[in-house]
């Protein structure tokens, strides 16, 4: 796969795993991923990466005080 082609296909299933692509495009790109042993690759190792990210990758809740500061800011921004 070139590379030019591999960044595009990467673009590609990014954006089907967002659920960002339209209708059409999901439907083209579903068909390519099946006519492709190469490119159900490159989905099944994006996917296996985040869904490896959730799993390992815990988020800190932001401190109270954090939370209390931005709310005060919104309150204050001009509208």
């Amino acid at each position: 796969m070139r590379d030019q082609n591999y960044q595009e296909l990467v673009r590609k299933v990014t954006m089907y795993l967002d659920n960002e692509l339209s209708e059409s495009a999901e439907r083209d790109l579903l068909l390519e991923i099946k006519s492709n042993p190469a490119y159900l690759k490159v989905l099944s190792q994006e996917k296996s990466f985040r869904d490896f990210i959730k799993s390992k990758i815990h988020r800190r809740k932001p401190s109270p005080a954090l939370i209390q500061s931005i709310k005060e800011k919104i309150r204050i921004a001009p509208a």
